[in-house]
């Protein structure tokens, strides 16, 4: 996904991309599916060819060259999007007519995927919470048609709310911004807020029309920060959630650093780009025959933070020296 492009805003069509027409040769060349989320608007040109805009596709090609694979020759994509989790199992539905040899996608898409096909190998590029999600058994056993990189939303829970409380000490209360595609990451905030005796607001979301009166709510409670658990429906609202969160004076963590670069203060996570690269790895291994049942899930081995200073600012906060000196990333 473009960085950028994906803190879009819910209303745009679907974004279908078929691989751009070239001779066939005469042997059948293997068609990976790609279901990325993908913010409204972003040009179908960015999603294609050998070497693709957009940088998590981009990634994954890297990683299937450095493997000794060819576009065009041993392999070619066809990429389905859309930023309305609706339109998701469509385009779903749609790669499994085409039948792709394998499809990559992450976490916000992969329930779609499983809805509709339990043949098709799916590479998790990653998953928030793959065992607790349905997806796969367990990690070393995945059992279905699920394999790929989990992205250990669970485990780090805790260390998302250290970094808040580091940044906002005191006892208000922090709200927990969720809705019920991510409530085992409440349920893990619950518990680590527990263990430490810290409060939490919890702040449900079923719909986007519940955002502002979320925000409220957390206004309302004199709550001091913000832990946006992430979820499909969080990821559609992006930028509404960003600038909503700036508009309350919530300092507020997230998931991932598209947000942070789209004006969000903090976040803590996976490096995206590294688990998109690494997918490769277990595309090429379905290429070659391995069942993705016989595949275990991988765990990220980078997490970066990164910090918005403008944003700081903007918020009337000093960050302490020790955390930014252990961020990945300073936004000026």
């Amino acid at each position: 996904m473009d960085r950028r492009a994906f803190l879009g805003t819910l209303g745009a069509g679907t974004l279908t991309v078929a691989h751009a027409g070239q001779a066939q040769p005469a042997r059948k060349v293997p068609r990976i599916g790609i279901l990325p989320f993908m913010a409204p608007g972003t040009s179908p040109a960015t999603l294609i060819g050998p070497q693709p805009k957009n940088p998590y596709i981009n990634a994954l090609l890297v990683g299937l060259r450095e493997l000794g694979y060819v576009y065009g020759e041993h392999f070619v994509t066809e990429v389905r999007s859309s930023a309305r989790p609706e339109q998701w199992p469509g385009l779903a539905a749609d790669l499994v007519r085409l039948q792709v040899e394998v499809v990559v996608a992450p976490g916000p898409t992969l329930a779609a995927l499983k809805q509709a096909t339990s043949t098709i190998p799916i590479v998790m590029v990653g998953s928030p919470d793959p065992v607790g999600e349905g997806l796969v058994q367990s990690l070393g056993q995945p059992g279905g048609n699920f394999t790929g990189l989990s992205l250990q939303s669970i485990e780090t829970t805790g260390k998302r709310l250290e970094l808040l409380k580091e940044l906002v000490p005191g006892a208000a209360p922090v709200a927990v911004l969720w809705d019920q595609t991510v409530r085992r990451v409440w349920q893990a905030a619950e518990a680590a807020a527990r263990d430490r005796g810290w409060r939490l607001l919890s702040l449900e979301i079923r719909d986007a029309a519940e955002i502002e009166g979320a925000f409220r709510a957390a206004t309302d409670a004199r709550a001091s920060a913000l832990f946006v658990a992430g979820g499909a429906l969080a990821f559609s609202q992006s930028r509404r959630i960003v600038e909503s969160a700036l508009r309350s004076q919530l300092p507020t963590i997230y998931q991932f650093r598209e947000y942070v670069e789209a004006g969000g203060l903090i976040s803590y996570s996976a490096d995206l780009i590294a688990v998109w690269r690494r997918g490769a790895f277990f595309v090429g291994k379905i290429l070659k025959g391995t069942r993705a049942a016989d595949l275990p899930i991988e765990q990220p081995t980078k997490f970066e933070l990164v910090i918005n200073m403008k944003t700081a600012r903007a918020l009337g906060l000093t960050i302490p020296p020790a955390l930014l000196a252990r961020a990945d990333q300073v936004i000026e």
